[in-house]
């Protein structure tokens, strides 16, 4: 067994140390797996509020908030809530999720990720191909929530902007929603249906085999100067 690391530079050293002695792999320090979790929490108000204010079919979501003009009050601060933290933690994971040429050749190999034929995909790095699209899905999907919502917050913003630009702006968060509700659907989904993931948000730690199996690049990397035990 190789001594563990931290992913992040500055990681608590009591995490690597508590993983390291019950033989695990630090993956996520305390620090990333908290604002991962405070930004999904703000991610699903702000979904349901805004499903509520979508569709007249779905008004009855308003009954979560207080009623329609509470959910409208709070749609746009739980929106707030989600951005601004998941724009600092997308600022400080950037460099991870930038795309090299083995993340194209395992988009290429589609069909192999899909049956589960890791033994014939390209070794990935700390984040393969398929989390790296969901980021800048979502950074992108963020962004355009932002510069969208701005016009169409009625009582702050909106009197500031056209008309026209106003409904731009609404179909145009609405189809950013769409697209961010989606995607973090496919990585829920992949989280469960690779075993091992979800752990890794919770608890911090997966096994020196995880690691070898879905990451190993990654796994090279962080044990290549390790000390054997």
């Amino acid at each position: 067994m190789s001594d563990s690391r931290a992913v992040a530079a500055g990681a608590d050293q009591g995490e690597v140390a508590e993983a390291t002695r019950r033989g695990l792999i630090l993956r996520h320090d305390a620090s990333m797996r908290s604002r991962h979790w405070f930004i999904a929490m703000a991610f699903v108000l702000a979904a349901l509020s805004g499903l509520a204010l979508f569709h007249p079919a779905l008004f009855g979501l308003t009954g979560l908030f207080g009623g329609g003009p509470w959910t409208r009050i709070l749609h746009p601060i739980f929106g707030l809530l989600m951005v601004v933290p998941f724009l600092f933690l997308a600022a400080a994971v950037a460099e991870h999720n930038r795309m090299q040429p083995n993340d194209w050749a395992w988009l290429r190999q589609y069909r192999d990720v899909v049956n589960k034929r890791e033994d014939r995909l390209p070794e990935a790095g700390i984040y393969n191909a398929g989390q790296k699209l969901v980021f800048y899905v979502s950074l992108a999907c963020a962004v355009g929530l932002v510069l969208s919502g701005l016009p169409i917050w009625r009582a702050y913003f909106s009197a500031y902007f056209p008309i026209g630009l106003i409904r731009l702006g609404s179909v145009v968060h609405a189809a950013c929603a769409l697209v961010l509700i989606c995607t973090i659907l496919v990585h829920i989904y992949a989280a469960i249906w690779v075993k091992g993931s979800l752990h890794a948000m919770v608890r911090g730690t997966v096994t020196p085999g995880w690691a070898w199996k879905h990451h190993r690049a990654w796994f090279r990397e962080i044990t290549r100067s390790a000390r054997p035990r």
